[in-house]
C-alpha cells in the first residue's frame, strides 16, 4: 500500500510522526533519467553483501542478521533528508495507530540538528507541554546517556517507553546553563481543536495538530461561537502556533472551509506531469468575517498549508512570527516483511506558487512573543478637576462626573505635599499597579520576550501579546467596515 503523507515539522515524534491519508498519485514506474548503468549497480549490490557477510562472521560479537539490513535500509533513507526513514513492522503500526489522535509517549515533535535532537513544538496538555519542555529546547543526552551518535529513530525509540514509567531529558535553551527536566511517560490523547469566545465578540479557535478529528472539529467550534456569541461576532482567530503539522487532507479540508474558490495547494513530484492540485469548493463557514491567523516557529507543515492558501487568497491576515519552513511531502510505502518507507517524494506550493521549503510563512504583520506588564503611574489632573472650568454643554443637569475619592468618616484627608511613603507603596493618590484613579488611565508596558522565552500560547490570554493584538486588529477591521456601510 502506498500512502502519501506531508509529514510534520520534522517528520518524526517522540510518539513518532504523523501520517497523511490520501492516496499517492502514481505508482513506482520506471525513470530513465534514474536509469544508469545496471551493471554497476549489481556491483554496488555484490558490495553491500560483501560487507554484510564480512560483519556477519568477523565482528567481535555475535550480530542479527536482520537488525543489520533494516539499520542498513534506514542509514540509506535518513541520508537523503532528514525525513525520511525506514519504520520496521512495530513503529509502522503505532504510527498508523497515531493518526486517530492517540498513542503513548512524551508529547513533542522533534527532529536532529548537529548530532542533538532539536525541539520542534510541544503538544498542548501533555507530558513535555507541562514540563514547560519549549520549542527550540536541544536534547543532548537521555537519562544521563548521550545523544550523540544516536540515529534520530533510535532516539526516539530511547524516549518512548510503557506509561508511567520517568526519564530524564538534559536540555540546552538559547545562551542558558544545561538543565534536567524529569518527565513520565504517559498516554497522548490530543484533542486537535480548542475554542473559546474572546471578549464575547471574537471566536477563538486553537488547532494544535491535524488528526483525523480536525476538520470536524473546527466546523463544530465555528456552529458554537456563532451560537454563542450570536450577532455580536466580528471575526475568528485562528491559532496554528506551535502546530506540528499533520495529515494533508485535513489541512486541506480545514482551508477549504474559510475559501469559497480557488486553489488550496499544489504538490509537484520529480517529473513534471506528477503534480495534484486541490481547489476549494463554494462555501464559506466563516460567513466572510474577518480571520487572524497566529504563527510562530513551531508552526510547520500542514499549519502552513492553511496559513499560506489562507494569506494568498487574503482571506485571512496571518500575524506572529516565520513560521518553520516544512515544504516537503513524504510517501508512505509499505515493503516487505510488514514494515514501510517513509520517502520524500514531492514539494507543495501556495496558491501563488510559493515553496514554503526552508522559506516558511512570512506573517503579513510581524509580532514577537512579549510579556505585558502595568506600570506604576502618578496620579493626574483632568480639565474637569480644575476649579472654575467651563461646563459641557452637552451636559445635562443631574448627570455625575468623576470626583476624587473623598475621605473615609473619621480620618483626616490625605495631605500629598506631606505625607510620608512605605518603601514598595504607591504614594497616596497614585494609582496602584493594575488600577487607576478615576479620571486615569493606566499606562502599559510591553516587554519584548528574552531570548529563551517561550512562544508557547500562555494558559491566560489576558497575558497572551500576540493574541491581544489579533483581537485588537479584528476589532479594528469590524470598526471600519461598519462605518463603511
Amino acid at each position: 500500500m502506498t500512502r502519501m503523507r506531508i509529514a510534520s515539522a520534522a517528520a518524526i515524534m517522540a510518539f513518532l510522526a504523523v501520517p497523511v491519508g490520501i492516496t499517492a498519485w502514481s505508482q513506482d514506474k520506471a525513470d530513465p533519467k534514474a536509469g544508469g548503468d545496471k551493471s554497476e549497480l549489481y556491483q554496488q549490490l555484490n558490495l553491500f553483501g560483501d560487507v554484510l557477510e564480512r560483519v556477519r562472521r568477523d565482528y567481535v560479537e555475535p550480530v542479527d542478521e536482520k537488525t543489520l539490513i533494516e539499520n542498513a535500509i534506514n542509514g540509506m533513507l535518513t541520508s537523503l533528508d532528514p525525513h525520511s526513514s525506514y519504520m520496521n513492522p512495530k513503529t509502522y503500526k503505532d504510527m498508523q495507530v497515531q493518526t486517530k489522535g492517540e498513542f503513548g509517549g512524551l508529547g513533542i515533535e522533534v527532529t536532529m540538528e548537529n548530532g542533538v535532537i532539536k525541539v520542534v513544538s510541544p503538544i498542548d496538555d501533555t507530558p513535555a507541554s507541562k514540563a514547560g519542555i519549549q520549542s527550540g529546547d536541544l536534547i543532548f543526552a537521555l537519562d544521563g546517556e548521550p545523544v550523540q551518535g544516536l540515529t534520530l529513530q533510535e532516539a526516539v525509540e530511547r524516549m518512548r517507553g510503557k506509561v508511567g514509567t520517568p526519564i530524564k531529558l538534559s536540555i540546552r535553551r538559547g545562551t542558558k546553563d544545561p538543565f534536567d527536566v524529569s518527565l513520565t511517560r504517559d498516554t497522548i490523547k490530543v484533542k486537535a481543536v480548542r475554542y473559546k469566545l474572546e471578549g464575547g465578540d471574537i471566536g477563538y479557535i486553537r488547532v494544535t495538530s491535524f488528526t483525523e478529528q480536525t476538520t470536524s472539529g473546527v466546523l463544530d467550534a465555528v456552529e458554537k461561537l456563532k451560537k454563542e456569541a450570536g450577532n455580536k461576532l466580528k471575526g475568528f482567530i485562528i491559532d496554528l502556533r506551535n502546530n506540528p503539522g499533520g495529515l494533508l487532507d485535513q489541512a486541506i479540508s480545514m482551508s477549504d472551509a474559510f475559501l469559497d474558490k480557488g486553489e488550496i495547494v499544489s504538490v509537484k513530484a520529480r517529473k513534471s506531469e506528477d503534480v495534484q492540485r486541490w481547489n476549494a469548493k463554494p462555501g464559506d463557514v466563516a460567513g466572510g468575517l474577518p480571520i487572524v491567523v497566529l504563527m510562530n516557529g513551531g508552526s510547520a507543515s500542514a499549519s502552513e498549508i492553511v496559513a499560506g492558501a489562507l494569506q494568498d487568497h487574503r482571506r485571512a491576515i496571518v500575524l506572529g512570527t516565520r513560521s518553520f519552513g516544512k515544504g516537503s511531502v513524504q510517501t508512505i510505502m509499505q515493503v516487505s516483511g510488514g514494515g514501510a518507507i517513509r520517502l520524500t517524494t514531492a514539494l507543495y506550493f501556495t496558491p501563488s506558487g510559493r515553496s514554503i521549503q526552508k522559506e516558511g510563512i512570512k506573517p503579513d504583520i510581524e509580532v514577537q512573543p512579549a510579556k505585558i506588564e502595568n506600570i506604576e503611574a502618578r496620579s493626574g489632573f483632568r480639565e474637569e478637576n480644575l476649579r472654575r472650568s467651563i461646563t459641557n454643554p452637552n451636559d445635562k443637569p443631574g448627570d455625575k462626573k468623576d470626583e476624587p475619592p473623598k475621605p473615609e468618616a473619621g480620618k483626616p484627608a490625605d495631605k500629598p505635599a506631606t505625607s510620608q511613603t512605605t518603601p514598595g507603596q504607591p504614594a497616596p493618590g497614585q494609582a496602584t499597579p493594575g488600577q487607576a484613579t478615576p479620571g486615569q488611565t493606566t499606562p502599559v508596558q510591553v516587554t519584548p520576550a528574552k531570548p529563551g522565552d517561550t512562544e508557547d500560547p500562555p494558559k491566560e490570554a489576558a497575558a497572551d501579546y500576540q493574541l491581544l493584538r489579533a483581537a485588537d486588529l479584528i476589532r479594528g477591521i469590524a470598526l471600519y467596515s461598519n462605518r463603511a456601510n
